[in-house]
């Protein structure tokens, strides 16, 4: 079995398993571990409310309570060790993060400049919703501030993703037949796109 249908298994059993609760679970080891997607997890608990095994509302809100524990625990690294703190870490496996620590710098500015209005919106922006959490972390952002920011743009953007797995569950025939693929696929598409960041990225004094 490949890594890709391991995955997406192991996202189907813990809903089925858990309920909400797997939801929170898989919401906040997204947030942590990746890849696992949200939308695949948020979409397929649509498509259980659309059939009656789930309710829209407590889904979207047990599954932002996920994202918002997973998006703490990075914001919580960053306040323990700081914005100086995590260079170490950034020069030494900065490869496998494809960043620089340029970019943590740049990043680190963009945030104190912006304020905390920063978070709310990065929650809509795949590449970025999780890694907004460090800066915030590093900037001391208020404990109460972060949470309230997360919770709410995380309510708004998960609450899209169940509505759309909701659409298709309700407006689709044979769907058990396309969600496993369709899950596999994107799965597959986001580790094949990290997998080429990865295999392409270069220092900037590499580049040409």
């Amino acid at each position: 079995m490949s890594f890709v249908a391991v995955v997406t298994e192991f996202i189907l059993n813990a809903i089925a398993w858990g309920g909400y609760i797997g939801i929170v679970l898989l919401m906040a080891l997204e947030n942590v571990v990746p890849p696992v997607p949200s939308e695949v997890i948020m979409g397929l608990g649509g498509m259980l409310a659309a059939r009656g095994d789930m309710a829209m509302v407590p889904l979207v809100l047990w599954g932002t309570l996920g994202t918002t524990i997973g998006n703490y625990f990075w914001y919580a690294i960053g306040r323990r060790f700081g914005y100086q703190g995590l260079k170490p870490f950034v020069d030494r496996h900065g490869r496998w993060l494809t960043v620089e620590w340029e970019d943590v710098e740049r990043l680190h500015r963009f945030f104190l400049k912006h304020g905390g209005k920063t978070v709310f919106v990065f929650r809509f922006l795949p590449t970025f919703r999780t890694m907004i959490s460090l800066p915030a972390g590093m900037a001391r952002m208020p404990h109460w501030r972060f949470i309230l920011a997360t919770f709410t743009g995380s309510t708004i953007w998960n609450s899209v993703l169940a509505g759309a797995g909701f659409y298709l569950g309700r407006n689709f025939d044979r769907l058990d037949a396309y969600v496993g693929p369709a899950a596999i696929a994107l799965t597959a598409a986001i580790v094949i796109g990290y997998l080429y960041r990865v295999a392409t990225w270069r220092p900037r004094d590499q580049r040409s």
